[in-house]
């Protein structure tokens, strides 16, 4: 059975978040500092730390840079104006260059592959470490218009992110998972301050990243998704949605670097096994109240609505506002034929509004036997939940066809074709 792990970003997603996500879900915290130490980079310490999120007790992941003589040692270097620890991206922090460079290297993507091909990660880790950094070299040369290999990362190489790249490629090889399953994305709302002005969130690096993953904005006014957690998702991710059926085993909460009142500034991972989805299968209601159109049109209405893929039609009596007689139309369709049945419906009747719903519905395995009869052949529809049979009913337009020619009543002929199913019932059940 295979094991699942699922990114839920209700409150965003950044690098030191994952990482926290996963310490917290067992991660061992002396494994991954063994495995960022093999990278010889001198002069950072990290931590994890119990912290509380609008009430949720998280795990928070930081990075200390430790400063010369007579400097406080910092942590990431947090903006004020981001609800979760920055990422050293693009649409970093307002500061300048040589301030940058004085407080910490940036490295090119030679540097740092040079960097990771030194780590103790697998082979297979170390190519995709590579990987997720030229992604952001490269969103890095579009958005600036230069060449891939002109590009300094100026923010991408910063410590931390490369700490936290590094680390969230030993953290998912440690989690043993077989598919990485991700929410959408709540990329939050209102203005990022960058090094180049200011910019709606999200920031044009993480749009760039996360493709076209499904996002969403929030009604907190932060950038929630930074480029290290977009890059990591997008890559990660092999699909995106509700959560998957599953067995959890474990659960993580990554915590950002603000407190949020409202909502936890979390970021939840679930690791568990896979479940088997339940029997049947998910459909499209379409429904809506009709009580000025000619009669008439509701019996081309169905035909065409099955003609064009509906799987049920029905009609309903109802009465409407005004104490006005109506009819209820509800169409069952599969989800693909939704769009083609509403514009149906709005074409040939004389509704203004249409609701529609999706549903779980739960089906019988169905077949069709032919039984010999003294009148003749009747179609028998059969009906197995497992392999049991529940329901076995004569077709009724076989029975009326030879009722007709026998001059029989159909009841008559229903009960022999009911008798003749029932001597001839050895009937093994469908195969899947």
């Amino acid at each position: 059975m295979s094991r699942i792990l699922y990114f839920d970003c209700f409150s965003g997603i950044s690098g030191d978040m994952v990482l926290g996500a996963l310490l917290d879900a067992g991660l061992p915290f002396g494994d991954l500092k063994t495995a960022l130490g093999s990278l010889a980079i001198s002069g950072f310490d990290i931590s994890a730390t119990r912290v509380l999120r609008a009430g949720v007790s998280a795990t928070k992941f930081s990075v200390h840079e430790r400063g010369g003589p007579g400097n406080e040692d910092r942590v990431r270097h947090e903006r004020p104006n981001l609800d979760h620890s920055p990422d050293r991206h693009l649409g970093a922090h307002r500061q300048s260059h040589e301030s940058q460079e004085h407080r910490h290297p940036h490295r090119s993507l030679p540097e740092i592959c040079a960097l990771i091909d030194t780590s103790s990660l697998s082979e297979k880790g170390r190519d995709r470490a590579k990987m997720l950094f030229r992604r952001l070299a490269d969103a890095e040369a579009v958005i600036h218009h230069m060449p891939v290999e002109q590009v300094h990362l100026h923010e991408v190489g910063a410590l931390d992110s490369i700490i936290d790249i590094v680390g969230t490629v030993f953290a998912l090889e440690w989690a043993r998972v077989d598919q990485i399953v991700c929410s959408p994305l709540n990329v939050g709302s209102g203005m990022v301050e960058s090094a180049h002005g200011l910019f709606p969130a999200p920031a044009p690096a993480t749009l760039a990243l996360l493709g076209d993953a499904p996002i969403y904005g929030g009604t907190v006014q932060k950038e929630m998704v930074t480029p290290t957690g977009a890059l990591i998702v997008s890559s990660y991710a092999a699909t995106f949605g509700p959560i998957p059926p599953m067995s959890v085993e474990q659960i993580g909460y990554g915590a950002g670097a603000r407190d949020n009142p409202v909502t936890p500034n979390v970021l939840r991972v679930l690791v568990g096994r896979a479940t088997d989805r339940p029997r049947g299968d998910r459909v499209a209601v379409l429904e809506c109240e009709i009580d000025d159109m000619n009669p008439q049109i509701f019996g081309v209405l169905m035909d065409r609505l099955y003609a064009a893929g509906a799987l049920e039609v029905f009609y309903v009596p109802v009465q409407m506002k005004k104490n006005r007689p109506g009819t209820l139309l509800t169409v069952i369709a599969p989800l693909d034929r939704r769009t083609t049945l509403t514009d149906l419906v709005f074409r040939e009747t004389t509704t203004i509004g249409l609701r529609h719903t999706e549903v779980d519905r739960d089906c019988l395995k169905r077949e069709v036997v032919d039984i010999d009869t003294p009148l003749g052949p009747v179609r028998f529809k059969l009906a197995w939940r497992n392999d049991t049979l529940v329901n076995a009913a004569p077709e009724f337009e076989d029975c009326a066809t030879l009722a007709t020619a026998h001059n029989r009543s159909i009841k008559d002929v229903q009960a022999i074709a009911v008798q003749a199913y029932g001597a001839a019932r050895d009937i093994s059940p469908p195969r899947p």
